[in-house]
């Protein structure tokens, strides 16, 4: 198995607001759009994010573990310059991010804040100087 990943895919609560989210508020592209099933937006060269309505990717894969909290993972969007976290951060508020937390510096060298969709998954923007942050900018 090569090591690399194809797609992220996120189970949603509501395909329009999330379509407008992403499309509208962020200025992202779909590569698929399927009403009432699917959006999927190419996200790098070789990755898509698809944006599933939850009855059918429960249809799919199966039950959806519910309950209080975040989800326990993270997405992240790695840019060039501290500049560059704030104003995404700035994009995702305008576009009804919440909630959005600031950025600041990290203890491990690097500026980044948060920011939910309208499904609560949290994006962390970041700057990362080090060699890793490095390697995932385009």
């Amino acid at each position: 198995m090569d090591q690399r990943i194809s797609f992220v895919t996120l189970a949603v609560t509501d395909l329009d607001a999330t379509r407008a989210f992403y499309l509208d508020g962020l200025g992202w592209q779909t590569s698929l759009d399927v009403p009432g099933e699917v959006l999927m937006i190419r996200a790098g060269e070789h990755l898509v994010l698809s944006l599933w309505d939850r009855a059918q990717f429960e249809a799919e894969v199966g039950p959806i573990a519910r309950g209080e909290g975040v989800a326990p993972f993270t997405l992240a969007h790695n840019v060039p310059t501290r500049e560059d976290v704030d104003s995404v951060l700035a994009t995702a508020r305008a576009a009804g991010a919440d909630p959005v937390h600031d950025a600041f510096e990290r203890e491990w060298g690097g500026y980044s804040g948060y920011f939910g969709d309208p499904d609560g998954y949290r994006w962390e923007i970041a700057f990362n100087p080090g060699p890793i942050g490095q390697v995932v900018l385009p």
